[in-house]
């Protein structure tokens, strides 16, 4: 399983410390939320934090913009160091572009689809997407309880993946803990986005690791 900490469940107050736990621990990819208090109903961090973290975290940046026109921001995204540009599927009326724009600047490329957002709507972009992140609660504020549905959507989208000959890997963000983590990895995930289950762990390496072996 590829696990990706969520930056927005660290402590910001000793952000360099949490950044050295990433390091040093199992972790595979870094998750970023920014957020814009317009898509999402709060705001978190901006491209001098992203930039800054890219200079201390040895991991490949999983930047998740959770904003309106996110195309916008291609090239601030690529500048900050991002290995992975992820943009909602309900902020992009022209998809298609935005995939082309993010490949065009050297990042992988993911859509994200809210939770009421059914996974056929996807059919038509499958093919061109490196990732496809579904989220398992409503966006905007960590340590929400999962949405169970989603494991029905890992199932569908399995499906679609396998269908269409997409590479698209599986992720899933919101209330993943080992219990989920484990129903996720049963239905088809292929990264877990895990935020207070790994900074507010008594030992974040354990967790970490415990989400790799599912």
């Amino acid at each position: 399983m590829i696990v990706s900490p969520s930056l927005l469940s660290a402590d910001f107050g000793h952000l360099a410390d949490d950044l050295d736990m990433i390091n040093r621990s199992e972790a595979d990819w870094l998750h970023l939320d920014v957020m814009d208090g317009v898509f999402v109903p709060n705001i978190s961090f901006g491209f001098p934090v992203i930039k800054y973290v890219q200079e201390l975290c040895e991991k490949p940046l999983d930047v998740h913009l959770m904003i309106v026109e996110p195309q916008k921001f291609v090239s601030q995204v690529r500048d900050c160091g991002a290995a992975i540009m992820n943009v909602h599927y309900e902020a992009c009326t022209h998809l298609d572009r935005v995939v082309q724009q993010i490949h065009n600047a050297g990042m992988k490329a993911g859509v994200t689809i809210n939770p009421a957002t059914p996974v056929c709507l996807l059919r038509d972009i499958v093919e061109q997407v490196d990732l496809v992140l579904l989220m398992s609660v409503n966006p905007g504020f960590g340590g929400q309880r999962f949405i169970r549905n989603t494991l029905n959507k890992v199932r569908l989208l399995r499906e679609l993946i396998d269908e269409t000959g997409s590479q698209a890997v599986i992720e899933v963000d919101g209330g993943v803990n080992d219990t989920t983590g484990a129903e996720l990895a049963e239905a088809g995930a292929d990264v877990l986005v895990a935020g207070n289950y790994v900074f507010k762990a008594d030992d974040p390496f354990e967790a970490i690791s415990t989400l790799k072996r599912l």
